[in-house]
């Protein structure tokens, strides 16, 4: 019999007495909603003999449920599993019974596999892997951090142009090229252009023709390293003959999505630029429906919010047209973990729990429209211990594949993890056969060993504080 749950304290005794739960949320005054009554009785008594119980919530009478599970749209169907939500579907077709049947059965035998094997399981191949958002740096910095790619378990990884003086030109993009396959021969480097009034559409479409670019990165003016040089958010069309260009010939517009302080708007600040920029990247989709778009290390639920939005007509085979980055050390972090640890400083900086918690659920979904970008931005260790002016940016490169694995392993996901971490990204981005047979052969391995973050890393002229310096990981990665 389908129940009702009107509280949390209700759903908290639900949880421990039940082993499966299917919970629906919607508004009872919805028509639309109360046309599911009959439906869910019906599903509910069907599914009692497999020990799955169907409950609903009117969060219209209990907010607080609808704010723990960070529920925005109805109606959202959460699965739990031994006291633990390990799935969120919004906007799942009740109506349509083949489908419901599908998703339930097969995500509770998936579960209850993976469940029993999650903490004996000792491995688990990752494939390729790619981190959609890297910064190399550059001369003695970029010569210990290139080889860190690798290191940290990554195949493929797509290189920030945010150098002094930006990467602008092709020339530019050869050599630089050339000087990272030097430090890491095995890596595949994915170059980019930072977006300025220097580029042009007949460039960008010869360096797109040749595969010499992947992208074009968007740095508003002022909101983070070496973007002094970047363009003003509140008004794009003077690159639209270029955003043409770009979709025409399939390349990514990478955008930081931040909206800088000025004095027309000042109250802007480093907790509301994010939710304040989602509104131009709303319009650039709409004025650009077939270019795609990668909002980069995402920090807030509504930014969450918005890319789901987006992608919310989605069907299995379309195109994506809006992806989003998640580093790892986002879904670590709050804003505690900075305010006092410049070390932990990054930008955009991290929020609050709401939004972490949005991260993780995002990054631990397997949606196709969230995939891996560490964002991994090295700063010598004097300019992150100063008293004044710390730079922005936290190093994680070495151990990116353990530290994401970690948090899916608290959730519970790690059947998700290859998704994040080398399938989204990669069908994302399209990338084809002549770039990834360069990786056939070989694999990556998530490996369950201990692993010790060491409290710094060095050449002989550069010092790095790794994230979690001096901290010890449950998980390693190997090459096979």
């Amino acid at each position: 019999m389908l129940e009702n749950l009107t509280s949390k304290k209700q759903l908290k005794t639900a949880l421990d007495e039940e082993e499966n739960m299917v919970v629906v949320d919607f508004f009872d005054q919805c028509g639309h909603c109360k046309k599911m009554n009959t439906i869910l009785d019906e599903y509910s008594q069907e599914y009692e003999d497999k020990h799955i119980k169907f409950f609903k919530v009117d969060i219209d009478q209990d907010g607080e449920l609808a704010t723990d599970y960070l529920i925005t749209s109805i109606p959202t169907t959460l699965f739990f599993k031994d006291g633990m939500m390990v799935k969120k579907v919004v906007a799942l077709n009740l109506r349509k019974k083949k489908i419901v049947d599908f998703s339930i059965s097969s995500f509770f035998l998936i579960h209850i596999l993976s469940s029993q094997s999650q903490h004996t399981m000792s491995e688990i191949e990752l494939g390729i892997t790619a981190d959609m958002h890297v910064h190399l740096r550059d001369e003695s910095m970029s010569e210990l951090i290139t080889p860190t790619v690798r290191q940290g378990g990554i195949a493929i990884c797509y290189v920030m142009p945010n150098l002094v003086p930006p990467i602008t030109t092709k020339q530019q993009v050869v050599e630089y090229k050339k000087k990272l396959e030097k430090l890491s021969p095995t890596t595949t480097f994915l170059m980019s252009f930072y977006l300025s009034k220097d580029l042009t559409p007949e460039l960008v479409e010869e360096c797109a023709k040749e595969g010499l670019i992947h992208g074009i990165k968007c740095y508003p003016a002022g909101v983070t390293t070496n973007s002094k040089f970047g363009v003003d958010p509140n008004d794009f069309t003077s690159f639209y003959p270029l955003f043409e260009t770009m979709a025409k010939n399939k390349l990514i517009l990478n955008i930081h999505g931040e909206k800088p302080s000025t004095e027309q708007e000042n109250d802007i600040n480093v907790i509301n630029a994010e939710p304040r920029f989602l509104p131009a990247l709303k319009k650039l989709h709409q004025d650009f429906p077939q270019l795609k778009i990668v909002l980069e290390h995402c920090t807030t639920h509504d930014a969450i919010a918005l890319v789901r939005e987006i992608n919310s007509g989605y069907k299995p085979g379309d195109e994506i047209y809006v992806g989003a980055t998640i580093t790892a050390h986002h879904l670590y972090l709050i804003i505690d973990d900075w305010a006092g640890n410049p070390i932990n400083f990054c930008k955009p900086v991290a929020k609050f729990q709401k939004d972490r918690a949005s991260l993780v659920e995002a990054a631990t979904s397997g949606e196709p429209w969230f995939f891996f970008g560490s964002d991994s931005a090295p700063h010598p260790i004097d300019t992150k211990k100063r008293h004044v002016g710390v730079c922005a940016g936290v190093f994680s490169q070495s151990h990116v594949i353990s530290y994401v694995a970690e948090v899916f392993d608290k959730a519970n996901q790690l059947s998700n993890l290859k998704k994040f971490v080398s399938e989204n990204g990669i069908k994302f981005y399209g990338l084809k056969d002549d770039i990834l047979n360069k990786h056939k052969g070989e694999s990556v391995w998530l490996v369950k060993r201990e692993n010790k973050i060491p409290e710094v890393i060095a050449n002989v002229d550069v010092t790095v504080v790794p994230f979690k310096a001096g901290e010890t990981l449950n998980y390693c990665v190997e090459w096979r």
